[in-house]
């Protein structure tokens, strides 16, 4: 499987829960706060790579009206980061505290899409807890299904 086919999964499975908060009519500050952490560290691993400094933070809460724009940007940058770097290139970076870390760029994604899922997991039993009915978004299914 390639980086590709990931990022392109990805972006399909957090358009599906994007949906879900433009559609909703009440409020859902907990699944908001979440999917507004997922956003940013897409983000903020994204403008790493890069050797910028983020403009959100880790925890930073945004409107759901902004997660549209914000997740267009953010897989922009993903894709412009996988076509500027190579795989095994090392990345010095720093975290949120200013600790300085290195890792390869493969590292780096694999974190990003594995703490999207993870996230997104935890979002979906929020918006399942508040009566919505959770998009399909397992790999598996929307891959046989040939959406990406």
């Amino acid at each position: 499987m390639s980086e590709e086919e990931i990022i392109k999964y990805t972006e399909l499975a957090d358009r599906r829960i994007i949906e879900i908060f433009k559609q909703a009519t009440i409020e859902l500050p907990d699944a908001e706060r979440l999917f507004s952490h997922v956003l940013n560290a897409q983000h903020i691993w994204a403008q790493r790579i890069f050797g910028k400094k983020p403009v959100y933070g880790v925890w930073d809460i945004h409107p759901r009206e902004n997660f549209e724009s914000i997740s267009l940007e953010n897989f922009r940058l993903i894709k412009e980061a996988l076509n500027n770097y190579t795989l095994d290139q090392r990345i010095l970076y720093s975290n949120s505290r200013g600790d300085q870390y290195e890792n390869r760029v493969d590292e780096i994604l694999f974190h990003l899409f594995n703490h999207t899922t993870y996230h997104r997991g935890q979002v979906v039993t929020l918006l399942k807890k508040a009566g919505f009915t959770p998009p399909v978004t397992d790999y598996i299914m929307l891959k046989r299904d040939h959406l990406f």
